[in-house]
């Protein structure tokens, strides 16, 4: 588990953050709760100067920064992807894991999520669908920020003693 500061494991929210577009919700609700935020990123962006607030700049390749995550996140942390894939690894390693809908990918939907995201990529290469998801709306949003808040209320009830 990933942590800047400490050495007890608190609850952290990781960003696969090239393409995030619900950062500036993440950082709202992680200066309420004052948790930890690392954004995982291929090159460098803007961050908040937060010191809660971390940007991790990974290399080597497409799925670096999806290996990072995966490799520094844990049980009592958040996952903010829109990527099914890493996902399903960080479900594997027992992290919540929230789309930027809103959506929370579950041990229950991956498989269908993992089957719908190979069905379109197939789709994509044939040529049959063109672009990428529509923008996210206003309710979307709002989504998120309920999921996002839900789950932190849910590792704070499990892990009471972890969560500062």
């Amino acid at each position: 588990m990933y942590q800047n500061k400490g050495e007890t494991p608190l609850l952290h929210i990781f960003i696969d953050a090239d393409s995030c577009p619900v950062k500036q919700e993440v950082y709202r609700v992680a200066s309420r709760y004052q948790l930890e935020v690392t954004l995982v990123a291929n090159s460098r962006m803007q961050v908040p100067s937060d010191q809660r607030v971390t940007l991790m700049v990974v290399h080597g390749g497409f799925d670096a920064a999806d290996d990072w995550i995966v490799e520094h996140a844990g049980t009592r942390d958040i996952v903010v992807t829109a990527d099914v894939l890493l996902a399903d690894r960080c479900l594997k390693k027992g992290a919540l894991v929230v789309g930027p809908t809103g959506k929370p990918f579950t041990e229950q939907s991956i498989g269908s999520a993992v089957a719908a995201r190979n069905l379109m990529a197939e789709l994509r290469s044939s040529g049959e669908i063109t672009g990428g998801p529509p923008p996210l709306k206003k309710q979307d949003r709002s989504c998120f920020l309920h999921q996002l808040d839900a789950m932190i209320q849910s590792i704070r009830r499990t892990h009471p003693a972890d969560c500062g």
